[in-house]
């Protein structure tokens, strides 16, 4: 199939698949004789385990890897589950810290509903947020 064929099918758009392509994720793929691309039917395979790896929420060099260790002829599962371990580590951080972000912003919020213009500081560009919560 043709790449536009691919990119209708895969939804990936022309322009990914030749980055892809550039960067080695997808493999170079035949040459008809006027020099489109020819794709074979496990080149939707490969798109969807990259679609499913960048929801997981995996990098593109992530998701070189893992296909560069399948490619090696060993099963990558091991370093999926660390890299997934990683990833649940990381949003759980990014969680923690947005939880906290939530509670400042609540406490900024209370005091900006109490607090009259009058009040303002002049030497200060907003005397809202210039409060330590």
């Amino acid at each position: 199939m043709k790449i536009g064929e691919l990119a209708e099918i895969s939804g990936f758009s022309t322009k990914t698949l030749r980055f892809y392509e550039s960067i080695g994720l997808m493999p170079a793929p035949n040459r008809e004789a006027n020099g489109y691309r020819s794709y074979q039917e496990d080149s939707l395979r490969r798109l969807a385990f990259i679609s499913n790896a960048q929801s997981a929420g995996l990098s593109l060099k992530e998701i070189g890897e893992i296909l560069a260790i399948r490619s090696s002829g060993v099963t990558p599962c091991e370093h999926v589950h660390q890299l997934l371990m990683a990833h649940r580590e990381s949003i759980e951080a990014k969680i923690a810290e947005l939880e906290e972000l939530q509670s400042e912003l609540a406490a900024l919020i209370s005091y900006a509903e109490s607090f009259s213009p009058e009040q303002c500081d002049d030497g200060q560009v907003c005397s809202i947020l210039s409060r330590k919560t």
